[in-house]
């Protein structure tokens, strides 16, 4: 089976673009990523989006993103996974590419979510949960975080005080970051006295849901166009996995069970382990998803992930950097596109052109993304080659 290399990324900043429309915006990151990798013209696309039917009432946008990115007649598709949408659409380009039945795949992801305002906009972001008995029953988003992070609280005897250096941590990255929404520091004094979402969760516990759009060009080697120069980055593990939709089906709510196998399988098919890579792009939605992916990642104990924020292990010359390039808090959360986004990111990083949040030494990165409390968890382990 054919080798798969990520010879093009495009990216646009995340952000609120109510003058850009969803075309548009994914125009731009795709015609990036097309000239990035040389010109390679794909021959299959997967359009990585969460909410376009009801925010946008744009559905069909495999062919819509084809035909307006001049591609007209190449196989397409959406792909839709909740939050997870974007390392779902990655691995279905793994596999084309993988299996030999397409030469250049264009994973893209686009989310737009300004295209609806107030209760009608914070609805669209329930559809990735159990409608029947969660949604409607009135549990957001952010209501089942704090409830998780109640949860951790109690069970492990920690203080809100233990989340604060996530968001420290990601904006100060995304500070260098020139397509970060937010450029701005976070400060302890500041977590502590941050308006109230839905107790304990803060608005600094929560990342902002944004519109942005993503891009990657995937191929083998055989196929890179002549003169191509880009260092080449492969991707060596790839692995989705789902756990039951609702949390209260659990025996163990803070357990991402789906997290920790999707890591173990990813791993496994790279030949490595958790803390052989040298960054992780985690799914930083909210505060307590940062500590339970660490600790599901076998990166730190039951009870123990925010530790690791504590003692500097995780910036960027840290033993394990993460959301360095902001991650979903400060960079911005664009639903969907999110896993594209890693992707990107996490590549500008094995190709040492992240420039100030450049990771030293950067050989193998993980990037993981998650739909709700770890419903769909999908990991991919990218190698220099």
């Amino acid at each position: 089976m054919s080798e798969v290399v990520i010879a093009g990324i495009g990216q646009t900043d995340v952000g609120e673009h109510y003058s850009i429309s969803l075309r548009d915006l994914a125009l731009m990151a795709l015609e990036g990523a097309i000239q990035d990798a040389g010109g390679l013209r794909p021959d299959i696309l997967f359009v990585a989006n969460m909410i376009a039917p009801a925010a946008s009432h744009q559905a069909h946008l495999g062919a819509l993103i084809a035909d307006y990115g001049g591609l007209a007649g190449i196989e397409a598709s959406t792909i839709e996974a909740g939050g997870a949408s974007g390392g779902a659409a990655l691995r279905m380009g793994y596999f084309s590419i993988k299996s030999g039945e397409a030469k250049v795949a264009l994973v893209l992801g686009i989310e737009k979510v300004t295209d609806q305002l107030g209760p009608e906009a914070e609805a669209t972001q329930t559809l990735s949960e159990d409608s029947d008995y969660e949604a409607v029953q009135g549990l957001t988003p952010n209501a089942q975080a704090a409830l998780l992070m109640r949860r951790y609280m109690h069970n492990y005897q920690v203080t809100h005080d233990a989340f604060a250096n996530f968001p420290i941590l990601a904006h100060n990255n995304a500070l260098t970051n020139p397509h970060a929404m937010f450029h701005n520091r976070v400060t302890l004094e500041a977590y502590q006295n941050a308006d109230p979402i839905s107790d304990p969760l803060t608005i600094f516990d929560s990342a902002p849901v944004a519109d942005g759009a993503a891009a990657l060009i995937l191929t083998s080697s055989d196929f890179l166009p002549q003169g191509y120069s880009q260092p080449l980055i492969r991707i060596t593990g790839s692995s989705l996995v789902t756990d039951r939709l609702a949390i209260h089906d659990r025996p163990d709510p803070l357990a991402f069970d789906a997290a920790r196998r999707s890591v173990e399988k990813a791993c496994r098919q790279s030949g490595c382990l958790p803390e052989d890579v040298d960054l992780f792009e985690l799914y930083d939605s909210y505060s307590i998803t940062a500590a339970l992916s660490l600790e599901a990642a076998g990166l730190a104990n039951r009870g123990e992930g925010w530790k690791l924020a504590h003692d500097g292990k995780l910036n960027r010359d840290g033993e394990l950097p993460i959301s360095t390039m902001g991650g979903l808090k400060a960079r911005g959360n664009p639903g969907g596109a999110t896993g594209v986004y890693q992707a990107v990111e996490a590549t500008l990083q094995l190709r040492s052109q992240a420039g100030a949040n450049q990771v030293a030494n950067a050989k193998r990165a993980m990037i993981q993304c998650l739909a709700g409390p770890a419903s769909s968890a999908v990991t991919h382990i990218l190698e220099v080659l």
